[in-house]
C-alpha cells in the first residue's frame, strides 16, 4: 500500500531555512502528482505546493511563492521541498500526498498517510 514518510521538520527562527523531505513506497511514483500540505495549529489542511509527475509543472500557494522551491526525484522515489526565509505563519505539521491527477481539492479532503513533520517558526 502507499507509503509516505515525511521528514526535515524542526524549530527554526523567522528567515531561516528547512529542507523537507518525503519517501515514497508502494505505487509508481514517477506517474503520480505529488502535493505538499500542511495543517497549522488549530487549522485545516492547505495545499502549499504541487508537482507533476516529470517534475516540469510546479504550483505555489501565494504565501510562499518566492520562498519555497518544490521538487522530485523519481529516481529515488524521493519528494522535496526547500524553505526559506521562513515565517512564523508557516509553522504546521507538514505532509506530503499523491494523486494520479492535478486535483488539489479532492487532496485536502483525505487524511494524510505519513505522520507528517513538525515546522515551527519561532525565535
Amino acid at each position: 500500500q502507499v507509503q509516505l514518510v515525511e521528514s526535515g521538520g524542526g524549530l527554526v527562527q523567522p528567515g531561516g531555512s528547512l529542507r523537507l523531505s518525503c519517501a515514497a513506497s508502494g505505487f509508481t511514483f514517477r506517474s503520480y502528482w505529488m502535493y505538499w500540505v500542511r495543517q497549522p495549529p488549530g487549522k485545516g489542511l492547505e495545499w502549499v505546493s504541487i508537482i507533476s509527475p516529470g517534475g516540469d509543472n510546479t504550483y505555489y500557494q501565494d504565501a510562499v511563492k518566492g520562498r519555497f522551491t518544490i521538487s522530485r526525484d523519481n529516481a529515488k522515489n524521493t519528494l522535496y521541498l526547500q524553505m526559506n526565509s521562513l515565517k512564523s505563519e508557516d509553522t504546521a505539521r507538514y505532509y506530503c500526498a499523491e494523486d494520479l491527477n492535478y486535483r488539489p481539492a479532492l487532496v485536502l479532503t483525505r487524511i494524510p498517510v505519513g505522520q507528517g513533520t513538525q515546522v515551527t517558526v519561532s525565535s
